[in-house]
């Protein structure tokens, strides 16, 4: 699995290890984290692009954000798709978790799914938010989950 920075610039070594110095580096500057975990997609012709990002909040400082982008030619109906998303996320978030509970960093796993019935992706919020609380994460749903509704779909705009 390929990531890389918001520069574009490609990770070359496991993300684990790229998480893992970024908490030390971040912890030597006195920066307090958190680290929200979130995955957009968009339909464009028969292909869905998919952007999972890993968004580093530093307490009253800004933050920064580890991106990984794949594509995919199946089929998906609006809810399979919100679902596909909600997996990105969690299978992310279950490969740092260990590491973030080591070093006491909070963790949210963010769904872009809407809140307000009104919305196709509403589809999947009790399934989604089931999953994700049932791994034991925090679930943000919209509007609070910017790391999957304003970070990652910048990637896939």
């Amino acid at each position: 699995m390929t990531w890389r920075k918001f520069s574009g610039e490609i990770i070359q070594s496991p993300i684990i290890e790229e998480v893992e110095q970024a908490i030390e580096r971040e912890s030597l500057l006195g920066n307090k984290l958190k680290v929200c975990i979130g995955t957009d997609s968009q339909v464009k012709g028969t292909v869905t692009d998919f952007a999972t990002v890993i968004v580093f909040l530093r307490e009253a400082r800004g933050g920064f954000m580890f991106i990984h982008q794949e594509r995919s030619t199946q089929k998906m109906s609006i809810k399979e798709r919100m679902l596909s998303e909600v997996q990105k996320s969690i299978d992310t978030a279950y490969s740092l978790c260990d590491l973030l509970d080591l070093y006491d960093v909070d963790l949210e796993v963010h769904a872009d799914i809407n809140t307000n019935p009104m919305f196709k992706s509403n589809q999947a919020l009790h399934e989604a938010m089931g999953y994700i609380l049932s791994m034991g994460f925090v679930f943000k749903a919209k509007p609070e989950a910017f790391a999957s509704s304003y970070c990652a779909n910048k990637i896939v705009q």
